[in-house]
């Protein structure tokens, strides 16, 4: 019940409340499993509070839960699970990234510090950081605007499901196979479009323009 995030900074280990937030927990499993955080930015750092990802857009308003993908645009969020036993009482917890009732879909937050009690039954807790918090403390300060956004992005570059008790939805498998081959041949995009020029970051922000739609 546990998924490694490898980030532009270092590798992170969640292990799940899978018992405590079973639709949470299983969410974010199928989405990692179809690689769909895959490239998302960390779009909004707070040092001594949080991080937060999971929106492939890269804006802080997109992303959908695994159940809308599979189920359409009515299934594109899903319920809060709320419980006595889980707090945001110390660094390492990771929760559903809501902006109001009912309103989970791909975006998450880990904090990096805690007690931090006014987070508590607004937002669904589904995980703790086994491993890697010192990353997680390390994204959180890097450069970054008043409203929080990182001026050098840092992404999710790979997810990595090292334990899941949960049986894939109908339908999921087929998707992951897709999202696989699509994924592929952004990345030989990626490598064609960026092999050209002397300035390397020029090169690596054309490749990133060209292959951001293939990712979506």
């Amino acid at each position: 019940m546990s998924v490694l995030l490898e980030t532009s900074l270092g590798d992170i280990v969640i292990d799940l409340h899978v018992q405590l937030a079973p639709n949470a927990s299983r969410n974010f499993l199928k989405l990692c499993k179809l690689k769909y955080y895959n490239y998302s930015l960390f779009h909004n750092v707070q040092p001594g509070s949080l991080i937060q990802s999971g929106d492939p857009t890269g804006t802080g308003t997109g992303g959908q839960s695994v159940y809308g993908i599979l189920y359409g645009e009515q299934a594109r969020f899903f319920e809060h699970e709320v419980s006595r036993a889980l707090r945001h009482d110390k660094p390492g917890v990771v929760s559903m990234a809501a902006h109001g009732p009912c309103t989970n879909g791909s975006q998450f937050f880990i904090t990096v510090d805690g007690p931090q009690e006014h987070l508590d039954d607004k937002y669904t807790i589904f995980g703790q950081v086994a491993e890697g918090l010192d990353v997680a403390v390390a994204i959180s300060k890097v450069y970054a605007d008043s409203d929080g956004r990182p001026y050098k992005n840092v992404r999710i570059r790979h997810t990595i499901i090292l334990d899941d008790p949960f049986d894939d939805p109908p339908g999921l498998e087929v998707r992951t196979v897709w999202r696989a081959r699509r994924r592929r041949f952004a990345a030989a995009v990626f490598t064609a479009v960026s092999a050209t020029g002397s300035d390397p970051v020029e090169r690596a922000q054309r490749g990133e323009a060209y292959t951001k739609p293939l990712i979506r």
